[in-house]
């Protein structure tokens, strides 16, 4: 074994690093999907890597005099932007607290007239005419724990079955998901704890190191068929020596697309990196094979417990 690559090992990978208990389980639906009490709500809005392309794709995709649905709206900003384009606005809300704050601040910003707030469960609606733009952002990293493509599945196959009709169109168009092999220091100040972890895209994590590139393992478009599941097995390839002790998801949400003028309004969610059970040592140029499954909309935790990376 290399001297460097001995050190590291010894570093980075303790011959006997504290047992951790398995991840404790939780009830997702009690903390999000159509769950999101008020008071998380600020950062949402405040969250310009969001709100712009949300803004953009409703100004530019709802056509005048259109209704749109919303489906779990939240304090109803994505509604209001619909309202300066749309006839009709419905925008469903399952948490009564939180429909009533957007109620309340719909008629502050002037639109109570077009947009009409319902408290019910999205996965159950159905409004009283079709739709012709649905806007539903139940997004999270890998498309775990929030219930997007539960939702929409759902509301697709009854607006289809009650209208004879397609929806024509969804905001966001589509999701690109991605994972990267990386390693990530879970050592802090002697404490080990491999942990998930969050950061914003574009800003390179504390201490992380990529380990190799990106790939994608899943694109989604949403006006078409929406996959339940997500077995995936990749052959990646390390780009440096060291250890390969996480998994990174990356999750690009081409919010609007504009065919003409040949580009896309993007959201791009933070990254979520994942320990491996075991970290792997590499070589640059040594290959890897990842695999792991999960259900859409399922915890973290169930996507973390599947996970697997051996040299080849």
């Amino acid at each position: 074994m290399k001297p460097a690559l001995a050190d590291a090992r010894s570093k980075l990978n303790p011959a006997a690093p504290p047992k951790v208990a398995p991840l404790h389980r939780v009830d997702d639906d009690a903390h999000l999907g159509q769950y999101i009490p008020l008071h998380y709500h600020g950062q949402m809005l405040a969250n310009e890597q969001r709100m712009a392309p949300f803004h953009e794709a409703i100004d530019k995709l709802v056509p005048i005099g259109a209704h749109v649905v919303e489906l779990g709206g939240g304090t109803g900003v994505m509604s209001f932007f619909a309202s300066k384009r749309a006839r009709r606005v419905t925008m469903v809300e399952r948490l009564p607290h939180v429909a009533a704050a957007a109620r309340r601040l719909l008629a502050a910003n002037g639109v109570a007239d077009k947009v009409s707030v319902v408290e019910a469960d999205a996965r159950h609606f159905m409004p009283d005419e079709p739709a012709d733009v649905v806007i539903c952002e139940m997004l999270h990293v890998a498309l775990v724990r929030e219930k997007q493509i539960e939702v929409l599945k759902a509301f697709k196959a009854q607006h289809e079955a009650k209208f004879d009709r397609r929806v024509p169109r969804i905001i966001p168009e589509a999701s690109i998901l991605a994972v990267q092999p990386i390693f990530q220091p879970y050592d802090f100040h002697g404490y080990y704890a491999p942990v998930p972890f969050f950061f914003e895209a574009g800003i390179p994590g504390v201490n992380t190191i990529e380990m190799g590139q990106p790939k994608v393992y899943s694109t989604i478009d949403y006006v078409h068929e929406l996959p339940e599941s997500f077995s995936v097995e990749e052959r990646m390839v390390a780009e440096r020596p060291g250890w390969i002790n996480a998994l990174r998801f990356i999750t690009k949400n081409p919010v609007g697309i504009f065919p003409s003028e040949q580009r896309s309004a993007d959201w791009y969610m933070p990254y979520m990196s994942l320990a491996l059970p075991t970290p792997i040592s590499v070589e640059a140029g040594d290959a890897i094979r990842i695999r792991f499954q999960y259900d859409a909309g399922a915890s973290v935790e169930s996507l973390q417990s599947s996970l697997q990376a051996t040299a080849e």
